[in-house]
């Protein structure tokens, strides 16, 4: 990861809503666009990858049968786990093994850019061969990362790493983007 386990620490260092999820009306109104943009009303599995403190999946998990969320910051989990008790919450350090569950959607919510490209490719190519079928919901930051990609960036290096799936531009507001591609299931 081209974020370090202990910056990624830091963020959290002062409690759980470092971004203000809770209070941000900017990032509630980034979540409702999200589920909103999701292209069922129900699913069976959903996988959260960054989930954070669980503020997204508390608009996610209403719509599935069973939630998973992983994130490298225990603080994170544990406020996750909190917010979502029915929740399944896993702590786990991209690039690292993912769940083995059928999931048929996989969120990637302002994560991409803490990843270097290669291994940017390598999680793309991982979740192809293991859910080729699954909904990719993909929420890309426009601002600064202060990392080595930007959020467009690393969209383009995930969606470049699957060539057969078919992604769209579903919003775009001056902070974030959301691009979804479905799988041959929902197609």
């Amino acid at each position: 990861m081209s974020v370090t386990a202990s910056a990624l620490q830091a963020i959290y260092a002062n409690g759980d809503d470092p971004w203000h999820f809770a209070t941000s009306p900017y990032e509630q109104e980034k979540f409702r666009a999200t589920r909103a943009a999701l292209s069922h009303d129900r699913y069976e599995a959903a996988l959260e990858l960054g989930c954070g403190n669980g503020a997204l999946a508390r608009h996610l998990a209403p719509l599935c049968n069973s939630y998973t969320g992983l994130d490298a910051v225990e603080t994170a989990l544990l406020a996750a786990q909190s917010a979502l008790p029915q929740g399944r919450f896993i702590q786990g350090f991209l690039p690292c093994a993912l769940p083995t569950t059928r999931f048929d959607l996989i969120v990637l919510s302002e994560i991409l850019y803490f990843l270097d490209a290669d291994e940017i490719t390598d999680l793309a190519r991982d979740i192809e061969g293991r859910w080729p079928r699954a909904e990719l919901l993909c929420v890309s930051y426009l601002g600064n990362t202060s990392h080595a990609l930007s959020g467009e960036q690393s969209l383009a290096c995930f969606t470049a790493a699957m060539p057969t799936r078919r992604f769209t531009l579903l919003r775009r507001t001056q902070g974030y983007r959301i691009d979804r591609a479905t799988g041959a299931d929902h197609a």
